[in-house]
């Protein structure tokens, strides 16, 4: 069977947004005012923590992937290092991570929609937006690599915005319906930790989700046109550029507006600057929530279709021989037509059930659990890999390592553990850790199946 290969034409500027768009979006737009509520100004706290430990996570990850450069995945670097059925389980679960957040958003899109045109119908929009990224995916991953670009400069441009209004706000002590933007926001309404260490600690399950896609560079690398240099560098700025924007955006809301006043169901941007009097905001802050998750459709396909690929390279079937094969364009196109008409189920339940909404929300808190076990997993892997050396005794091949090894390996398995125990302490969460578990069991017992056949 002749090797196949990805076409490397993804820039460093590509790989750097790809990232960022990953991870900037409805979490951050829409669901920062519930996490706001759990823990007040702390927040801010619960994301420097978080994204360190991402730091961490994507330097072990980095290692790897520049240890074997001829890889798909990360996934194939965890079914090396750590058995090929925790490769098969790792590499499904990150096809339905992606499929079920790309379903949630499919469904957003039409709610976004609906905000300029009311009577038309919700699921219209999302079958359009699958079919419109659908064809740029396919066409060259050059092409996705500058749609989703474009599609996060629109995002980081928003946050940048927000952040230089808060702060001229502040300077000039703007008058707000209830009182005026100052920095004192953060302490006045029960000081910096308003709900106490508990309500700090119940943050971290949201937080955590806001990070969620980080380890996208790690589905990009096969296809980056100088894996050596773009991938240290993208995982270098990165992390702090993400902790920049969330931490820099949440002070700037919470310096305007006293954060007990902070919508929990609706986006906080939106709500803010239309109760200080910039009602245009509203429709703006729209079109930026629906670029996100126009992106995150986006990204979704890109990854699910590379996932496929990765999962059935040299494997034997019908299916498998299909989805591992790419086009003339070097892209995995069966992959690609594959998860889009998986994606394209989202539109269909739009009829079947009334409120759609409430499924994936549940679906993405699984989809939650499940990366807590692929961030894990990759965490493993390095620490299998950098031990494989110790015991070989052969020099590490990469200079770009990761930090504090081994310490640091089990800081982050330290950390995944602790938001896994406290998304026990949540009827929803916990609920949906539960079909996780269910989901892992059913895929682990598909394989045994498979191989006694």
């Amino acid at each position: 069977m002749a090797q196949e290969e990805y076409a490397r034409k993804l820039k460093s500027r590509h790989i750097q947004l790809i990232a960022l768009g990953g991870t900037i979006g409805t979490g951050l737009f829409l669901g920062s005012g519930k996490s706001i509520h759990l823990a007040g100004p702390s927040i801010v706290l619960a994301y420097l923590l978080t994204g360190g430990i991402c730091f961490l996570l994507m330097r072990a990850m980095g290692e790897l992937l520049l240890s074997d450069l001829k890889t798909h995945s990360f996934i194939d670097f965890i079914a090396k290092y750590l058995g090929k059925e925790v490769g098969f389980v790792a590499g499904w679960t990150y096809w339905i991570c992606w499929i079920t957040i790309a379903m949630a958003d499919v469904t957003a899109t039409g709610m976004y929609i609906q905000y300029w045109f009311p009577d038309i119908p919700r699921w219209l929009p999302g079958l359009i937006a699958i079919a419109i990224l659908l064809g740029l995916n396919l066409i060259t991953v050059g092409l996705f690599g500058e749609t989703e670009f474009w599609f996060a400069l629109v995002k980081i441009l928003a946050i940048v915005a927000l952040i230089m209004a808060g702060i001229v706000m502040v300077i000039v002590g703007f008058k707000t319906p209830l009182g005026h933007a100052s920095l004192g926001n953060l302490v006045n309404y029960g000081g910096f930790f308003p709900k106490g260490i508990k309500g700090f600690l119940m943050s971290f399950q949201m937080v955590t989700f806001g990070f969620i896609g980080i380890e996208m560079i790690g589905v990009t690398a096969s296809e980056a046109e100088n894996p050596t240099k773009v991938i240290p560098k993208a995982i270098n700025e990165i992390p702090t550029r993400i902790i920049i924007f969330y931490v820099g955006s949440l002070l700037a809301l919470m310096s305007i507006y006293p954060w007990t006043k902070i919508s929990t169901t609706d986006s906080p941007f939106v709500q803010v600057f239309g109760d200080i009097g910039i009602s245009a905001a509203a429709g703006v802050i729209n079109f930026v929530v629906l670029t996100a998750a126009a992106s995150a459709c986006n990204s979704s396909l890109f990854s699910t279709g590379r996932m496929l690929f990765s999962l059935n390279y040299g494997k034997e079937g019908k299916f498998a021989r299909k989805m591992s094969s790419l086009s003339r364009t070097q892209v995995p196109a069966n992959g690609l037509i594959f998860s889009a008409a998986v994606i394209a189920l989202a539109v269909i339940a739009e009829f079947i059930v009334p409120n759609a909404s409430v499924v994936f929300t549940f679906i993405s808190s699984v989809a939650t659990v499940c990366f807590l076990f692929i961030w894990g997993a990759i965490v493993l892997a390095h620490l299998r890999y950098r031990k494989s050396l110790q015991r070989q005794g052969l020099e590490n091949p990469v200079s770009f390592k990761l930090p504090l090894f081994p310490v640091a390996n089990y800081l982050i398995l330290l950390f995944l553990a602790f938001v896994g125990v406290i998304m026990c302490f949540d009827q929803t969460t916990f609920y949906a850790l539960l079909a996780a578990l269910i989901w892992f069991g059913g895929l682990y017992m598909a394989l045994r199946l498979q191989r006694t056949k």
